[in-house]
């Protein structure tokens, strides 16, 4: 069944206006009629089916019919990436949301040779990955930020604050053993640049106390194929498999 993000609130009953490429999408691409149904979810109030009950020049006009499925929330995982070409960025985004990143966060390392993104494009990629995966909310794309900016800013908190998981290209330990070892939590995973991390930039994540340094293996990988391995490889030690 078609899947559809909203941000109108959602409860029994309730009349739901997406927007006009939705309406859009929902009548010209996927052909629906006055009647079809169709899921919907705005990240809050978890899934709802709902039927397509007008149909106008400006928009369609959904309602609801009843919650198919309980608001639930993803494991508490950040994924902070380094600036890198448009198309692979866009994958980036893409497979953080169908692995199950909450929130992706753009750097600015020192060797980043990219200085332009849309975000309104990411914003829409990470949107698209949530209505196909069957998840129920959809995960924010931040603006660049100096990873130094990040770190500063960073919540060490040796209870509540959030462990980092730095895939560090010049060697670390292997990552499912790691990770276990570290235990669950919050956590975030780093991916560098094309070119990897400065020379200072890896000295001093290594040195930080909350980050965990950690192999993807022998071989050098590209941005997005790191990125895709290592929440693969989180997920397989302290992931959110029994949610």
């Amino acid at each position: 069944m078609i899947r559809l993000h909203v941000t109108n609130d959602l409860s029994a009953n309730a009349a739901v206006a997406p927007t006009l490429d939705q309406s859009r999408y929902l009548t010209n691409v996927m052909r629906l009629g006055l009647g079809d149904d169709l899921l919907v979810f705005n990240g809050r109030d978890g899934e709802w089916r709902a039927s397509l009950a007008e149909v106008h020049k400006r928009g369609v006009i959904l309602k609801c019919e009843e919650r198919t499925r309980e608001q639930t929330t993803g494991p508490d995982l950040e994924l902070i990436v380094a600036l890198v070409k448009k198309a692979r960025v866009e994958t980036i985004v893409e497979k953080a949301a169908e692995l199950g990143a909450a929130r992706v966060r753009l750097a600015i390392t020192r060797r980043t040779n990219v200085e332009k993104v849309r975000l309104d494009r990411l914003d829409a990629i990470a949107e698209e990955a949530a209505e196909q995966t069957g998840r129920l909310d959809v995960p924010p794309v931040d603006d660049p930020v100096k990873l130094e900016a990040i770190l500063d800013g960073w919540d060490a908190d040796p209870i509540s604050g959030r462990r980092l998981m730095f895939c560090d290209e010049t060697g670390g330990a292997p990552a499912i053993g790691a990770l276990g070892l570290s235990g669950a939590g919050k956590w975030a995973i780093l991916i560098g640049p094309e070119g990897g991390f400065s020379p200072e930039e890896g000295e001093r994540l290594r040195a930080l106390p909350f980050t965990t340094a950690v192999s993807l293996g022998p071989r050098i990988l590209r941005a997005d194929t790191a990125a895709i391995a290592a929440m693969t490889l989180w997920q397989a030690a302290v992931g959110d498999w029994e949610r």
